[in-house]
């Protein structure tokens, strides 16, 4: 550029005259050299307070080539751009993005740096989204967007809320703008594997653990997906879980197989189930929960292991994006009410979530997952009243003997420093060997649990955390310390717990025993609830229904197993019979209670009841 000489053009020449634009044109036959002048030019029209000289430019560039038949094509030049785009009629510079109408007036479509920069499919459902860059305050930032939000005016609001200016005004420019330069650049555009899930995928293999796969999902997921990953040290971490599964507790061990069984309960064909940890303060809950979580992800609290403090559709989300890994929820006392433990299991063990609508029409898609759950807190997750559904699906860990781990505080550290390895590892080897021999020793487990009369639900699901531990115990731990059936054995539930109408009759029998003053006669008492007839206890059929309804029992499914089992007296094919108490004659209840009832326990005959 030795001596060429560069006007010193007024404010006027850029508004009213052509000029300025005159000259630059002069250097049209190379490209270099024009886009250093048109950089210069820029600047000297910035300092004579013209801030929008590109796209002026450009529009007299149109004009020029449109007068000789030419189409000219624009380009994205944004400062720090990832690359140039090709623009079409659209000229993008760091003041925005803008065109003009057929009449030649100016269309501004952003005020700011905006561009395509990559495209995202989405292997579960084949729903193609865009990656879209954006300047802010001299930052770029990205966003991924579906396709349906692109291309609705109402819908392509929402992204003010990350910072780009759209609004109802410009919106359909936007819309047009993104859809011309994908056009343009299709090909440029690289279009990558998405996902917005963790979990195994047909025909892919296991998100994250799939090179090349990007995370599409929700933008409070991201973080959650994030934190799966491997920091620091495998063989620290072996370290670690070789000192807890030889001297530290057996509900320690059962947690951490728990963790890497979650990954077989789909490949198995088995139902999401609960591994719940329950016990007092200070009993290192939470730190057994850190240690199934390091083998995936961060065990950082809040990172890959959530608190109960969310709503039940939070849940049901965090389910279907977790989808095979563990779900992991600390503190369940945060759920104040002991009714909504039942409603919480019979949810995330269906593993579907509910049909949902959108607010832009149509429906949500669907949440599905199969994993463990791994769950902690002060009480059991189960209560008297709990369905046997409920119970079946629940493996209820008590910890209230003492701490779970010598040193608490030491295997927390150590797990925030060194994760994430195990499961990846894990995974490899599954994918490696498949599931057939798997299956065939977990099978093996679930014969003999069934034989030591466990129910055959809670029989399968301790058969793959069993299973999963025989493999771990090979693959990677490799210290010959797996877990038994013996061990596992004294946790899972049998027939009889999980019998709802036999603990129904229990809690009315012991009501009836708490209450048996008001049995004595009316006119001695204010209150009752029946009389004593020989081995029976006849309640007021009102007063049974209420008594079963208040401890959360069925009072016609218990009455019917009652009389099934010979616990109750059928009266002219009735359930109920019409007894004398006082003056009066109520419909009751016939309770088999003799003096002596049989019982699991040798009682003294002092001590019987009545």
């Amino acid at each position: 550029m030795s001596g060429l000489i560069i006007p010193d053009f007024k404010k006027e020449d850029y508004h009213v005259g052509t000029s300025p634009f005159e000259w630059l044109y002069q250097f049209r036959d190379n490209k270099l050299k024009m886009a250093q002048m048109r950089s210069i030019i820029s600047e000297k029209a910035k300092a004579v307070g013209v801030h929008n000289f590109v796209t002026l430019f450009n529009c007299y560039l149109e004009m020029v080539e449109r007068e000789k038949g030419v189409i000219f094509e624009n380009a994205t030049n944004f400062t720090g751009q990832r690359f140039e785009l090709m623009s079409g009629t659209w000229f993008c510079d760091d003041f925005g993005i803008a065109t003009t109408d057929k009449y030649g007036f100016e269309i501004v479509a952003c005020n700011h740096p905006l561009m395509p920069t990559q495209r995202l499919i989405n292997i579960d459902t084949n729903i193609e989204k865009l990656e879209l860059a954006y300047r802010k305050g001299g930052v770029w930032r990205t966003i991924i967007a579906d396709k349906h939000t692109l291309a609705s005016t109402q819908s392509i609001i929402g992204l003010a809320k990350y910072g780009i200016a759209v609004n109802s005004e410009n919106a359909k420019h936007i819309i047009k703008y993104l859809a011309d330069i994908e056009h343009l650049n299709y090909e440029k555009l690289q279009e990558v594997n998405s996902i917005e899930r963790l979990g195994w995928v047909d025909g892919h293999g296991f998100s994250p653990y799939v090179d090349g796969l990007v995370f599409d999902g929700e933008l409070n997921f991201k973080h959650f997906f994030s934190s799966v990953s491997q920091k620091g040290s495998f063989d620290k971490w072996l370290e670690v879980v070789r000192e807890i599964r030889a001297h530290e507790s057996t509900q320690a061990r059962i947690m951490l197989a728990s963790s890497f069984a979650s990954v077989l309960v789909e490949p198995l064909g088995a139902l999401p189930f609960f591994v719940h940890l329950w016990g007092t303060t200070e009993s290192g809950k939470t730190v057994a929960l850190m240690l199934a979580a390091s083998v995936w992800a961060n065990p950082k609290l809040g990172e890959y292991i959530h608190s109960f403090n969310g709503t039940a559709v939070a849940q049901e989300l965090s389910a279907g994006f977790v989808n095979s890994l563990p779900l992991i929820l600390d503190e369940l006392q945060i759920i104040k009410e002991r009714k909504d433990f039942d409603q919480m299991i019979y949810q995330l063990t269906e593993g579907v979530g509910r049909i949902r609508g959108q607010k832009t029409g149509g429906l949500q898609k669907m949440q599905t997952w199969q994993n463990c759950i791994l769950t902690s807190g002060e009480c059991p997750i189960n209560h008297s009243a709990s369905g046997g559904g409920a119970i079946n699906r629940v493996i209820e860990i008590e910890c209230n003997d003492g701490s779970l781990f010598q040193d608490s505080v030491k295997v927390a550290e150590t797990l925030k420093k060194h994760y994430g390895h195990a499961g990846k590892m894990f995974i490899e080897k599954l994918s490696e060997v498949g599931f057939d021999e798997i299956q065939k020793v977990q099978k093996e487990y679930s014969s003999k649990l069934s034989t030591n009369k466990a129910t055959e639900k809670q029989a399968l699901s301790a058969s793959i955390i069993l299973a999963a531990d025989e493999f771990i115990t090979k693959w990677i731990i490799q210290d010959g310390r797996q877990l038994t059936v013996d061990e596992i054995q004294d946790f899972l539930s049998t027939s009889a717990d999980v019998s709802t109408e036999e603990k129904g009759f229990d809690y009315l029998v012991d009501t009836i025993a708490i209450n048996s003053n008001k049995f004595m006669g009316a006119s001695q008492y204010d209150e009752v609830w029946g009389v004593r007839q020989d081995d029976y206890m006849c309640v007021i059929k009102a007063k049974f229904d209420k008594i079963l309804f208040d401890g959360g029992f069925n009072p016609a499914s218990v009455l019917g197993w009652m009389v099934r089992n010979e616990k109750a007296q059928q009266y002219q094919g009735r359930n109920t019979k019409q007894t004398r108490i006082g003056r009066n004659t109520p419909r009751c209840v016939w309770v088999y209670m003799p003096d002596y009832m049989e019982v699991d326990e040798e009682v003294n005959e002092d001590e019987a009841p009545f």
